[in-house]
């Protein structure tokens, strides 16, 4: 049976005295919507929310989202009171304190139960998406018997007005994941003051018209949050339910204001409140009661947790099942069939193509790889190796047609990959990273397997011109920390960073990928050469006088300058520098090996790359040679272009020629 509203009111105000009391004692912080939501928040986890406080980790545990993540108090307060290992009492005094795990925005490496990284608004919502999306294609491979939970989360206005948000929810409604349920917030109060001042949009008819059902219900009503979150659970469509909420409830002259949402309620404030509440207690005390009554609504998930773990033990696919939601591989996984046959037979053709013929290989191997692409299939060769679409009808397929929605392509990725059990990988053109990248850095943060397939990666794509053609986007993601990005130059390096970016389990990846065809330059692979970063692939035959460091596609010009210095006498050795960051990682010795630490008049180092010059001279040093474009492109041929900006072999080589003769 429900508790009744004696017991639910007492437990929903510990939320709001724990808040109101780490805030304060903070000095910053977001009360208002923790202390609002306390009793939705309630009912949820005491009700529908399926948890094991004692196996964070339990695969087949309901995901809960705190999409408006600024009133992260309120997911600290669950967790402590459900009986989490973390945050401790003494976390939650230290709230946004160097070394507490309560940070101002949940992380999902500093607590477990803290799904994912949330703070930015509208992506915790889209993420939510896409752990949906998992849960039914595991569903869907697994049954019934291992993978049957809900997504569940709490957002906000701002999340709600978020452009992603619009993404998402045509993508959810479009897959009809009724396993997902959203709980709004709808205090109608944001920073500024009352939503009125900037929105008079009906969002549950929008939400209505992406195929999503809605139900309203009194935020601060107990039954009637619960007759709400039942509708919604019960509904085969995903849910918005409209809980209207007073922001700051409790505060009594202070709550339904903007003067809630942002800032610390004051001593005076948190007094009126505590008689206002009924809560005389200390600051950080929980009375024993009522942890208890929190305590024993968290023993229905530790029953649901010991009921599963029996249907594990009797399945008969249980080793794989548990491989894959610890993220490992096939232990048979290998490439090297694959690239011998390259070294067998080379092939001239895109890097995209080559990460399409990659795929090829490997999906059949890795059957948790789920691909995608925001309406570029075809462009960025991401469907390969028999794969088929996963659709509201065919939740097994492991293809996604995301439409034109790259932000929220991403952010389902993100999703799915913290979800478990799936790898996802999608794709876009290069410069459309600037509609990703608030995700893609998300990514980084939260340790999330995610690769990005980012074709058409220079001016080397030709007439589409300015608009279409990257020039700042590699360095500028290569600037994101724990982000892998990598810009292979033929087929060998491109199968070896797909390698690495599925062995990466705590590291997201960005393929930077030629449209142009390139030819295959490595000729052997003992190892994979590209986990190293960057890798002497020519050395010098005359006295060693230049070393040539390039990505991508300007690797086989650099060594169409290697073979012209040769020829006047002049050594030089190339290197592929297909990942700054696993270059940096490597050991002093082997990076002094590849870039010897020498003056420019013995050695001069030169990059080339078709992109910025910027950074560059951390690798060629100050008075070393930059080749890249520092101006937007135009619209022409491929071929003209790179006569234009000088990326040819009779530009470079006199600018060579200049350096080493002063």
């Amino acid at each position: 049976m429900p508790l009744g509203p004696d017991r639910l009111a007492p437990m929903a105000n510990a939320i709001r005295a724990l808040s109101m009391d780490a805030v304060e004692a903070a000095n910053s912080g977001h009360p208002g919507m923790p202390m609002g939501m306390a009793d939705v928040a309630t009912v949820l986890w005491s009700e529908f929310l399926k948890h094991d406080p004692s196996a964070p980790d339990w695969a087949d545990r309901d995901r809960f989202v705190l999409s408006a993540g600024h009133g992260s108090m309120l997911i600290y307060s669950l967790l402590y009171l459900s009986g989490y290992a973390a945050p401790t009492i003494e976390d939650i005094r230290n709230f946004r304190q160097l070394g507490s795990p309560c940070a101002g925005h949940p992380e999902n490496f500093l607590l477990d139960g803290v799904e994912c990284t949330t703070g930015p608004l509208g992506q915790g919502l889209a993420m939510a998406v896409g752990m949906a999306i998992a849960e039914r294609h595991l569903n869907a491979e697994f049954g019934d018997e291992l993978v049957d939970h809900h997504t569940w989360v709490i957002a906000g206005d701002g999340c709600l007005m978020e452009g992603v948000n619009h993404e998402a929810v045509g993508l959810a409604g479009h897959l009809k994941l009724g396993r997902l349920n959203v709980m709004w917030d709808d205090n109608r109060i944001t920073i500024d003051g009352p939503t009125d001042l900037s929105t008079s949009e009906d969002v549950e008819a929008r939400y209505a018209a992406a195929g999503w059902h809605t139900v309203r219900c009194d935020g601060h009503d107990f039954a009637d949050i619960r007759r709400a979150l039942e509708e919604a659970k019960a509904d085969p469509r995903p849910s918005l339910v409209a809980c209207r909420t007073v922001i700051g409830k409790g505060a009594p002259n202070k709550q339904g204001t903007s003067a809630t949402h942002g800032a610390p309620l004051g001593k005076d404030e948190i007094a009126a409140a505590r008689e206002t509440l009924g809560w005389d207690h200390p600051p950080f005390e929980v009375p024993e009661r009522i942890l208890n009554d929190w305590r024993e609504v968290s023993a229905n998930g530790k029953q649901a947790h010991s009921a599963w773990r029996a249907k594990l033990e009797d399945y008969s696919g249980k080793t794989d099942f548990e491989r894959r939601m610890a993220g490992d591989l096939p232990v048979d996984f290998s490439l090297q069939d694959y690239i011998d046959g390259l070294l067998a037979d080379p092939q001239t053709v895109a890097t995209r193509k080559a990460s399409e013929m990659a795929l090829g290989a490997i999906n059949p191997q890795v059957p948790q790889t789920i691909g995608g692409s925001a309406d570029l299939t075809g462009s960025n060769n991401t469907k390969a190796g028999g794969i088929g679409p996963l659709t509201a009808e065919d939740y097994a397929g492991r293809y996604l047609y995301y439409g034109i929605r790259e932000f929220g392509m991403a952010s389902a990725m993100n999703g799915m990959a913290l979800h478990g059990g799936v790898i996802p990988y999608g794709g876009t053109f290069l410069v459309f990273t600037d509609y990703c990248r608030a995700a893609i850095r998300l990514s980084a943060l939260q340790e999330a397997r995610v690769i990005y397939v980012m074709t058409h990666d220079s001016i080397g794509l030709g007439e589409d011109g300015p608009t279409h053609q990257p020039v700042e986007h590699v360095q500028s993601l290569r600037m994101i920390p724990n982000l892998l990005v990598m810009r292979p130059a033929d087929t060998i390096e491109t199968a070896e960073c797909w390698e690495i970016a599925l062995k990466s389990k705590t590291r997201p990846t960005v393929l930077a990928l030629s449209r142009q065809n390139l030819p295959q330059i490595r000729n052997t692979a003992r190892e994979n050469m590209s986990a190293r970063g960057g890798y002497r692939i020519k050395a010098a035959e005359n006295p060693r006088r230049v070393i040539l460091i390039a990505t991508g596609s300007e690797l086989a010009l650099a060594m169409d300058c290697a073979a012209k210095l040769e020829g006047q006498g002049i050594g030089a050795d190339v290197v592929s520098m297909v990942c700054t960051q696993l270059f940096d990682e490597q050991d002093a010795t082997y990076r002094e090996d590849i870039l010897p630490n020498v003056a420019p008049d013995q050695i001069l180092r030169v990059s080339i790359e078709a992109g910025t010059t910027f950074g560059w001279d951390r690798y060629t040093m100050t008075n070393g040679l930059r080749i890249g474009i520092d101006r937007f492109g135009a619209s022409a041929p491929a071929g003209d272009l790179f006569e234009k900006f000088g990326f040819t072999v009779e530009a470079i080589i006199p600018q060579i020629m200049n350096n080493i003769s002063e």
